[in-house]
């Protein structure tokens, strides 16, 4: 699915309405099929971002195009349906505590199953191996049939990001799916969420505190600050100098003790020192 946004601002429900919008002036197209991270320090707006591309939120400036359409121009009915073409996948997933594994996954699929099938599913599941696939890219084949209250909560994120490799959504968009997961497990997981939206020419948006995971596994990197696009580059045009820049007010949240290895022999000017750039 194409995606652009035009100009837009947006601030989070809960703000006050005179506070200062958490995205403003933002302007990026994303063509269909794209893979791109979105990088940034606290607060810059990675997760409103999201949100307004979700349709969750309506921006209060500025519009967004998906697929060619404005979604805020449309009827309820047919936003309701494009809608059912997207995937946000949050931070937390939010998984009802006693529900098995195996339907908190195929919950990906309701927007394409009838009511009939919604409800049938809920007591026989529909897809079982379909749930179990996407579970295994996680290393969690073994926990289908737990109850989400027996694991771990980097288990609970990683079951969330299983949930969108069974989705038929166009349009994948990620927050921060690494963020309760170890190094090791953070690569994993990464490495099966690019792989299954290539694999099903998906689009995929996926915030970032990990810098050197987005630039490894991204092709397209934005950096927000202060809500506003601070660049929007390939990943191996992303500098060290820019990375001081973006994260000047808040180099404490740059913990790597060395760059990834993108090769920036190719830039005009000599690269800076290595940094730290691995975000918490």
């Amino acid at each position: 699915m194409r995606v652009k946004l035009f100009d837009c601002a947006a601030r989070h429900p809960a703000a006050a309405p005179d506070s200062p919008p958490a995205i403003r002036g933002l302007s990026i197209a994303v063509e269909s099929g794209e893979q791109v991270a979105v990088i940034g320090p606290s607060g810059a707006g990675k997760t409103t971002a999201l949100h307004v591309l979700a349709c969750a939120l309506k921006p209060t400036a500025g519009r967004i195009e998906l697929g060619d359409r404005d979604p805020w121009q449309l009827s309820s009915r047919e936003l309701r349906t494009l809608r059912g073409s997207l995937f946000l996948a949050a931070q937390v997933p939010p998984l009802p505590p006693r529900q098995r594994v195996v339907t908190a996954v195929l919950a990906g699929r309701l927007p394409s199953l009838s009511l009939w099938q919604s409800v049938r599913s809920l007591f026989y599941p529909m897809g079982m191996s379909l749930a179990a696939d996407a579970l295994a890219r996680f290393d969690l084949a073994d926990k289908l049939f737990d109850r989400v209250d027996r694991l771990s909560g980097g288990e609970r994120q990683r079951v969330g990001l299983a949930r969108g490799l069974v989705t038929s959504a166009e349009l994948l968009l990620v927050d921060e799916p690494l963020s309760a997961l170890d190094p090791t497990r953070s690569e994993q997981a990464i490495s099966a969420l690019t792989d299954g939206a290539r694999e099903r020419r998906a689009t995929l948006i996926a915030t970032l505190h990990q810098v050197e995971t987005a630039l490894k596994h991204f092709p397209r990197i934005i950096g927000l600050r202060d809500g506003a696009l601070a660049f929007d580059l390939p990943s191996n045009q992303v500098t060290p100098a820019l990375l001081h820049e973006l994260y000047a007010q808040k180099l404490h949240e740059l913990t790597a003790p060395s760059l990834p290895t993108p090769n920036f022999a190719d830039n005009a000017a000599a690269p800076a020192p290595p940094v730290v750039m691995y975000c918490r």
